[in-house]
């Protein structure tokens, strides 16, 4: 791969941490933990033009906030 790729792909997912990140953090100060423990998260990358359909799902932990 091509270093002007490369770098495409790490502003491109460096984007998609921050804004992610952001969005997270406005819903859990918007709705508060309610006594939740953690909050399912799911991200779905898809490429149009294409069959890419990468789905990844996790908890995020939220007894701290």
């Amino acid at each position: 791969m091509s270093e002007q790729f490369n770098m495409s792909m790490r502003k491109f997912l460096k984007q998609v941490g921050v804004t992610s990140q952001q969005e997270i953090e406005r819903v859990v100060r918007e709705l508060g933990t309610s006594g939740r423990e953690s909050l399912a998260v799911k991200v779905v990358l898809t490429a149009e033009g294409t069959d890419l359909n990468h789905v990844v799902k996790g908890e995020i932990d939220l007894s701290g906030s």
